[in-house]
């Protein structure tokens, strides 16, 4: 689903307006009709909504506008209105001003806010919030009586509906502007933008519903974006042809593993098997082998050298390049320790690898003084880093520079970036970001990074196309985390038991072609 920021989505408007000649009128009174169909479903719960009150804040500008018509839409439909005006009239837009002469034939007025009577008791006693103050192109601190109006609307009990995207949150990243509205709805035109599905915009917008204000539909479908969201449907897998052999799903070799991190490469190793892989090697320690064969039924570990302390040591790099000959992807990383012996592995894949690596964990670690390496790599590389890895790496992962800061990284060094988190972002060379929709808190657990990165080569190690892959591997994690949430709750959901679920979660997409 494509996701446009507040310039693209203004140059849309232009150009319906100007060039097709679509009455600007037209669009702002079918925005308001949506916003007002979502406050009467949100205020008739339970019973009619007529009689019943909302508050309705407005700014100056377009949006506003939109606040304006939608409360003469429920002024018809029977409900009790008060719609404020925070900001300098005198700076009100021609649309908005229209909307204004068709309330006061409706029988009410637009109030200034700063003048109004009685307003925090009347927005503490109302039904419905209409939030309709800024747009998408707010992109300075909110201030003065729109601040007000914000904290007022937070703390009143009603369910709130913003128009567009709520009053504070930044459209193209999600940035939260100094405080912001708390939408349980935000009614969105014509496409959504990005500020509606990262941190932490996101979290203030509820539930987004995408309205169709009259934009032709031919015009959205040839703007173009290099951010999207993935989505239920946008996902596919194909089904398997019957004279296949395990040979044809992938040969991955995952490196992982040290003594007190036992589990992280075995739940690499596990997740990849389930995710389709058709044999899985596993190189790991050999103080640790005998633990991670005991737990590996479908899976083959393999011991390697390594040091006193229970990490890989240096001559454990033979073998593993031997292994990688044979190979259709690599993992490094998982329990992997931060030994020297287990950076300058990292190091040799890397520069010897024919094949995609998928850097996770330790093995993000082993690259974060010496970024460069990345720019030496052979093959496609892959990283799989937390906000703590990201930093390390030199990127910012805080407020509203998910995107951005991804990006940036991703086309610095011709990588994919899978910035894992609430809402993952994956980052693609080319400048593309796609922002993840599915997983929630209950994946907040140790070992659900290894169980996305052993999903992430096996869907590689299948020889899809590499994004087409990734994404995958991301969307199908959170809905394996979304399916054992749903059966277990938000507490009791483990890594092991995501991989359990990952057979009902790959069965959702498999095409039925």
């Amino acid at each position: 689903m494509k996701l446009l920021n507040a310039a693209q989505m203004r140059a849309l408007d232009r150009y319906a307006i100007d060039i097709l000649g679509v009455p600007s009128t037209l669009l702002m009174t079918n925005a308001a009709r949506q916003v007002a169909e979502a406050a009467l479903e949100l205020i008739s719960e339970p019973g009619p909504a007529a009689g019943k009150c909302a508050a309705v804040f407005c700014g100056p500008g377009n949006n506003g506008g939109d606040g304006v018509a939608a409360a003469s839409y429920l002024l018809k439909k029977g409900v009790k209105v008060r719609v404020f005006l925070t900001g300098n009239r005198d700076k009100m837009t021609a649309d908005t001003a229209e909307m204004e002469r068709r309330l006061n034939e409706d029988g009410a007025v637009l109030e200034d806010y700063a003048g109004a009577a009685d307003v925090e008791y009347y927005v503490n006693h109302c039904g419905v919030i209409v939030d309709a103050l800024f747009g998408i192109g707010l992109n300075t601190a909110l201030r003065g009586d729109a601040l007000d109006a914000v904290r007022l609307i937070n703390g009143a009990s009603a369910p709130v509906v913003a128009a567009d995207i709520p009053s504070g949150v930044e459209a193209d990243t999600g940035n939260i502007l100094g405080e912001a509205v708390g939408a349980d709805v935000t009614v969105t035109f014509s496409l959504p933008k990005p500020g509606q599905f990262v941190e932490p915009g996101c979290t203030c917008c509820g539930s987004v519903r995408i309205a169709d204000i009259g934009i032709p539909a031919e015009l959205l479908d040839k703007a173009e974006a290099d951010c999207r969201a993935v989505t239920a449907g946008e996902i596919t897998l194909p089904r398997r042809r019957p004279d296949t052999h395990k040979g044809d799903y992938g040969r991955d070799l995952i490196i992982a593993g040290s003594v007190g991190f036992t589990g992280a490469p075995v739940l690499a190793a596990r997740a990849a098997s389930a995710a389709g892989a058709g044999l899985v090697s596993l190189g790991v320690p050999e103080t640790i082998y005998n633990i991670a064969a005991v737990k590996c039924d479908e899976e083959m570990p393999f011991p390697l050298p390594c040091t006193a302390e229970g990490s890989l040591g240096g001559l454990a790099v033979y073998p593993i390049l031997d292994r990688l000959k044979k190979a259709d992807v690599c993992l490094v990383g998982p329990g992997l320790g931060r030994s020297q012996a287990a950076r300058e592995i990292v190091f040799a894949i890397l520069k010897e690898a024919a094949v995609p690596v998928v850097l996770d964990a330790d093995g993000i670690n082993a690259v974060s003084g010496n970024i460069d390496i990345l720019d030496e790599a052979l093959a496609p590389v892959i990283l799989t880093p937390h906000a703590g890895e990201f930093k390390r790496l030199g990127g910012n992962a805080e407020g509203g520079a998910r995107l951005s800061e991804a990006r940036r990284f991703a086309v610095s060094h011709g990588c994919i970036l899978v910035l894992k988190g609430h809402r993952t972002i994956t980052a693609l060379p080319d400048g593309a970001v796609c922002v993840n929709t599915t997983g929630g808190p209950a994946m907040a657990k140790g070992g659900t990074g290894d169980v996305l990165a052993g999903m992430i080569a096996a869907l590689v190690g299948q020889k899809f196309p590499l994004k087409d892959a990734v994404l995958a591997a991301v969307y199908l994690h959170g809905l394996a985390g979304d399916l054992c949430q749903a059966r277990y709750g938000e507490y009791s959901v483990t890594a092991g038991r995501i991989i359990d679920m990952l057979p009902e979660a790959i069965k959702t997409v498999i095409s039925s072609a």
